[in-house]
């Protein structure tokens, strides 16, 4: 039987290419997106556009867009990044950065929750820059910040959904060469999928909640 698998983000970089990675596999792949593209729209997966994983209701319309529909997994990836230093901090880009990067999954997940069953999988598309232990080289304030609310939104998620059988991966996809950081990456998207992909396959309810790279390192929180 097919898995389903929704994919926020999808339009482009590592959210695409989770898509053509599943679809591959051969589920029936679920794309939102604020704006769909080109590529999403000639993968084969069904799009729903006009998702903006920061605002409670468009999330909302999402769910009712899905509903009856069974999730297997449920990928949270769309993110925004900026380059935010001290001395020139933009507060509303941080602000901004938090609403996607650490409230946006949270919308989606709790609108998505009755497609969510025993088996089920949530992954957190998260950075190992919301690691505070990792963190020697500062800046970066409203991505390092958001992400690590997102980290701790994912331990919560996963002793909150323990109970119903839904694990929950909180995954570093690396250091990916996308337009968010100009390309300017080590590893293509397409090789992130993958291994991002292979650790959603692993996670299970012995190790929901912990906190990962694509490798399959453990990271420190």
């Amino acid at each position: 039987m097919k898995q389903t698998v929704v994919i926020t983000g999808a339009n482009r970089g590592i959210g695409l290419e989770l898509v053509r990675e599943y679809l591959r596999r051969g589920c029936e792949v679920i794309g939102l997106c604020r704006e769909t593209s080109a590529e999403l729209d000639a993968s084969g997966a069904r799009v729903i556009d006009g998702v903006d994983v920061a605002d409670a209701p468009s999330a909302q319309t999402a769910a009712r867009k899905l509903k009856g529909v069974a999730v297997d997994i449920l990928i949270n990836n769309a993110g925004i990044f900026e380059d935010d230093r001290l001395g020139r901090l933009d507060y509303q880009m941080l602000q901004r950065q938090f609403e996607v990067n650490a409230l946006g999954p949270l919308h989606i997940t709790e609108a998505l929750l009755d497609n969510l069953g025993k088996g089920s999988k949530i992954a957190l598309i998260t950075s190992r820059m919301g690691s505070i232990a990792d963190n020697g080289s500062g800046g970066y304030y409203g991505y390092r910040m958001s992400k690590a609310a997102l980290n701790a939104a994912g331990k919560s998620l996963a002793v909150d959904l323990r109970g119903r059988g839904i694990a929950v991966a909180i995954l570093h996809p690396g250091f990916v060469q996308t337009r968010m950081v100009d390309f300017a990456g080590d590893i293509p998207p397409a090789t992130a999928a993958k291994r991002l992909a292979q650790r959603i396959d692993e996670i299970d309810l012995k190790t929901t909640g912990s906190f990962r790279h694509s490798s399959g390192e453990a990271l420190p929180w």
